[in-house]
C-alpha cells in the first residue's frame, strides 16, 4: 500500500468511526421522556420566534403552532425584525389568542440581525424556561416537552435539537445531508460535552432552549451579537462559562426546510462559510481533507486501487448511517464527490464575497 493510498483510507476509516460512534451513543429522547416526561412543567416556558421577512412562512408557522401540547400555557412572542414584506400584516391578522408580536428596533451598531432579534425577545420574556425557532421550523405536537425532557434529564442548562433537514431540489439533497453528516463524522459529540471543548461545540439556532439563569449569566446575546454562526458560538461562550448542555439530533421532534431553491442554498451558505472553520487556513484544511476523502478514493479505485475503492466506500457508508440516523435524503450517499465540489465551490464564492464587501442575509450587509 502506498502512501497516496493509506492517507484516504485512514481518514475515511476515521470518519466512520466517529459516525458510528455517534449514532450509537446520541443522546436518546425516547428514553429521557420516560425519565423524566413531566418534569418541565415545573417551569415557566416561553416560545420565542424572531422573524425578518417570513411572509411566506407564516401560514404553515402557526399552523404547527397550533398543535403544540399546551401551548395557550406557554407565553409566545414572535418579533418582527423590520422587515420588508408581509410579514407583520400577516402575524397580526392571523389573530392567534397564545401569540404576542413586538415590533424590533432598528438595528444597533455591532450587532447582526438575528442575535439582535433574540435579545430583544430575550428581554420581553419572562419564563424560565426560553425556547428559540426560527420561523421555517414545524415543532412536532410534543416537540417542546420532550426536549426540555432531555434537557433535564441530563442536568442541563441549555440543548440544542438539530431538526429533521427537508430536502426536495438536487442543491438541496447535495448540501444538506453533507453538513449534518460533518458533525457526525469530526466530532465525537459525548466528549465534547462531558469536557466542554469549545473548538468542539456544534449548535444550530433553528431550535435553542436555554435556561434563562444560563443566558443571565452570560450577559444575554451581547457576547455573540456581532457573530455570523451566532449558534455556534453561543454553545461555546455557555461552555466557557461551564454551562451544561449539547446539540443533540431532534428529528423526530422538529423538521425544518431552510433553502427552497439553488439560489437560496448559494446564498445562505455563502454568507458564513467564510467563519466557520476559523480561518482561511482552516477552510482550506477542510477543502482539503474533504477532496482527501472523496475524490482522491475514487480516482484511486477507478485506476484499480483496491485500497481506494475500500476508502471511497468506507466514506459512503459513513454518510449513510448520518442520514438515516438523522432522518435525512440518505439516497444521494454514493453522490459525496458532488456534494464535495459544490460545497467548496460555495466555500469559495463565501470568501470571495467576504473580500469585496459583499455579504449579506435578507436585504441586511454582513460587515466583512
Amino acid at each position: 500500500m502506498s502512501i497516496i493510498e493509506l492517507i484516504p483510507l485512514v481518514l475515511a476509516l476515521v470518519m466512520l468511526c466517529f459516525t458510528v460512534l455517534n449514532s450509537l451513543t446520541l443522546w436518546s429522547t425516547e428514553i429521557s421522556e420516560r425519565s423524566n416526561g413531566d418534569s418541565y412543567r415545573e417551569a415557566s416556558i416561553s416560545l420565542l420566534i424572531p422573524m425578518r421577512n417570513e411572509a411566506g412562512n407564516v401560514a404553515e408557522l402557526l399552523d404547527s403552532l397550533d398543535k403544540v401540547e399546551g401551548i395557550d400555557s406557554i407565553e409566545v412572542i414572535a418579533i418582527d425584525d423590520q422587515s420588508d414584506d408581509a410579514t407583520l400584516d400577516q402575524v397580526q391578522s392571523a389573530n392567534r389568542s397564545y401569540l404576542r408580536v413586538i415590533q424590533g428596533r432598528a438595528l444597533e451598531p455591532g450587532w447582526l440581525g438575528k442575535p439582535h432579534a433574540m435579545q430583544q425577545l430575550f428581554e420581553a420574556s419572562t419564563g424560565e424556561i426560553l425556547a428559540f425557532i426560527d420561523a421555517d421550523v414545524r415543532l412536532e405536537r410534543n416537540g417542546i416537552r420532550r426536549a426540555i425532557s432531555v434537557m433535564r434529564a441530563n442536568n442541563w442548562s441549555f440543548i440544542s435539537p438539530y431538526p429533521r433537514q427537508l430536502a426536495f431540489t438536487f442543491i438541496e439533497r447535495m448540501i444538506q445531508p453533507l453538513l449534518q453528516w460533518s458533525w457526525f463524522a469530526s466530532v465525537p459529540l459525548r466528549f465534547a460535552a462531558w469536557r466542554q471543548v469549545p473548538s468542539m461545540a456544534v449548535g444550530n439556532g433553528q431550535f435553542f432552549i436555554v435556561e434563562r439563569s444560563a443566558l443571565q449569566g452570560i450577559g444575554g446575546f451581547a457576547g455573540v451579537k456581532g457573530e455570523v454562526l451566532e449558534d455556534v458560538e453561543l454553545v461555546r461562550l455557555l461552555w466557557r462559562n461551564k454551562i451544561k448542555g449539547s446539540v443533540i439530533d431532534a428529528s423526530d421532534l422538529a423538521r425544518c426546510r431552510m433553502y427552497h431553491d439553488a439560489n437560496q442554498v448559494i446564498a445562505g451558505y455563502s454568507k458564513s462559510l467564510w467563519k466557520a472553520f476559523g480561518s482561511p487556513s482552516g477552510a482550506i484544511a477542510t477543502a482539503l481533507l474533504l477532496l482527501a476523502t472523496s475524490w482522491l478514493p475514487l480516482i484511486l479505485g477507478v485506476l484499480g486501487s483496491a485500497w481506494g475503492w475500500i476508502a471511497f466506500f468506507a466514506l459512503s457508508l459513513s454518510r449513510l448511517l448520518a442520514a438515516i440516523r438523522t432522518r435525512s435524503f440518505w439516497q444521494g450517499f454514493l453522490l459525496h464527490p458532488i456534494s464535495v465540489v459544490i460545497f467548496i465551490y460555495i466555500l469559495l464564492l463565501s470568501f470571495h464575497k467576504k473580500r469585496n464587501g459583499a455579504l449579506q442575509w435578507r436585504g441586511r450587509v454582513i460587515p466583512a
